[in-house]
């Protein structure tokens, strides 16, 4: 029992981010901050908003309440618990600059066990959570063709279980109307399932390739953004924020639970950490900088939105910006909010897309995954391998899936390594007390447990079938450890970490 627990040293971690076949540092901390705008403002503010104002109903069951125009305190409640969270990760992305995030984190201060269920369950977070992003993308990429005078058949943007599960009858009908293949309904989202392999090519090319189309599609997303702001303010109907709180305080929890997905994005930062170029500085910088510029955009559209229709009018649609603005009779500008929406969502793809192979690298590198895992190409320095497999799984369940059955899963997949971070900070400050910190988290002893609290509370807003599948989804976790993570572990075997080359 004890062996499960051994710690990796942090000496080792740093040795391997410095070593010749380590990942190249080009990010600077400007590009960490537009990775974080890239990953937070996507699918949450484009997508998930109208299910956190207006609530889940489910065949006339009411799975979730909604915030309605509290959607704002929603954002305040999330933005402090991801700010508790945010300083925990900036001392020890700051003190351990490796490939990894939580699951580095995790294997220094509580052992190799707890860090192989902080990498599995980050999968949860990166690889599930871009599916739901990829389904967002293509109903606003339809949305943006159809402004054009385009229409994608149906059956090809329509995932199989998009259409099982909907509450809309016309979706539902789909399973009838489809082309069928040995007598089941051919439904394809080919939009998303192509988005996807786009990206993954692009990150296969380069890490400093991919940050330069990231910084440009952030640069569209947020005069989208502004646009929406500007214009929506103008239609604001004061009587829309009566009743503020319609579901009182299980409304704003319910909302902010469902809307964390915005929030996981900064997480995505620490991934980069092994290739930012003076990370003890510019890590702190794009985590918590990040984290408060999108805070402030989430108020401020949520505020403008809730104005603008009465929130129960949000969860019917899966582009809700747009919506609301050709509700008020802007529907040109609705249709240049969906072409934003289109790069915003592209922009979170690629932060998503980047961090999923480099936790499969880091593991592979201390041999809890196969060696393969751990390859680096050649001439583009990108841990290719992983990142073409994360992309096919993607894509695969992207052209298929359901986006609202992702979103949970994402969300407690999440909150589970916001909980670890917040732990593993304190611990290390009692058995590494000597270590130099170049950032630390003021009030440690109050801002770490307070921070994992928050996300536990969050955690518990979640529906009961989100911790049924978590659960069994870190089952399957143990099983493929002890079968192969436990007895090829680098660490207990003393085998040097397994080379990138």
């Amino acid at each position: 029992m004890a062996s499960l627990f051994s710690r990796k040293p942090i000496a080792d971690l740093m040795s391997e981010a410095d070593n010749p076949n380590a990942l190249r540092r080009m990010l600077g901390a400007g590009d960490l901050i537009m990775l974080a705008i890239g990953a937070v403002i996507g699918a949450g503010i484009f997508g998930a908003i109208g299910s956190a104002a207006a609530g889940e109903i489910v065949n006339g069951v009411v799975v979730r309440s909604g915030a309605g125009p509290a959607l704002v305190i929603s954002f305040l409640l999330l933005g402090f618990a991801c700010a508790l969270a945010g300083l925990c990760y900036a001392e020890l992305a700051a003190m351990i600059p490796q490939a990894g995030s939580a699951y580095a984190y995790s294997y220094a201060t509580l052992g190799e066990f707890v860090a192989w269920i902080i990498g599995w369950d980050l999968i949860l977070e990166y690889a599930v959570g871009n599916v739901a992003v990829a389904i967002s993308w293509s109903d606003y990429f339809k949305t943006l063709l159809a402004g054009m005078g385009m229409v994608i058949p149906p059956w090809m943007a329509t995932g199989y279980r998009t259409a099982l599960l909907s509450s809309d009858p016309t979706v539902h009908a789909l399973m009838d109307s489809a082309p069928r293949l040995f007598g089941m309904p051919v439904l394809i989202n080919l939009p998303a399932c192509g988005i996807v392999l786009a990206i993954t090519w692009l990150l296969v090319i380069g890490v400093r390739e991919s940050a330069r189309a990231n910084n440009i599609m952030v640069a569209v997303k947020l005069v989208a953004l502004t646009l929406f702001l500007v214009v929506g303010a103008q239609h604001i109907n004061t009587a829309n924020y009566h009743p503020f709180a319609p579901n009182g305080f299980t409304g704003i929890h319910h909302g902010a639970a469902i809307v964390f997905f915005a929030y996981i994005g900064f997480d995505a930062i620490s991934t980069a950490a092994e290739e930012t170029k003076n990370p003890q500085r510019n890590l702190p910088i794009g985590i918590l900088g990040g984290l408060a510029i999108c805070t402030l955009i989430y108020i401020l559209v949520g505020f403008v939105l809730t104005g603008m229709v009465p929130s129960s009018t949000l969860g019917s649609t899966a582009d809700p910006l747009s919506f609301a603005l050709t509700s008020v009779g802007m529907t040109k500008v609705g249709w240049l909010v969906a072409l934003g929406a289109v790069f915003s969502m592209s922009a979170v793809l690629l932060v998503f897309q980047y961090g999923q192979p480099r936790i499969f690298f880091a593991m592979a590198r201390d041999g809890l995954l196969p060696k393969f895992a751990a390859k680096v190409h050649g001439k583009y320095r990108t841990p290719y391998i992983t990142t073409i497999i994360t992309g096919v799984f993607v894509a695969t369940w992207a052209l298929i899936g359901d986006a609202n059955e992702t979103y949970d899963l994402t969300n407690i997949g999440t909150l589970f390594a916001f909980i670890l971070v917040c732990s593993g900070v304190v611990v290390l400050r009692y058995t590494d007390k000597d270590r130099p910190r170049p950032f630390r988290v003021p009030f440690l002893y109050v801002v770490a447990p307070l921070g994992a609290a928050l996300c536990l509370f969050v955690m518990w807003g979640l529906p009961h079938k989100a911790w049924v599948r978590f659960g069994w989804w870190l089952v399957i976790g143990l099983v493929v450890y002890f079968l192969y993570g436990y007895r090829n572990s680098t660490l207990r075997t003393g085998k040097p970490p397994v080379s990138s080359e």
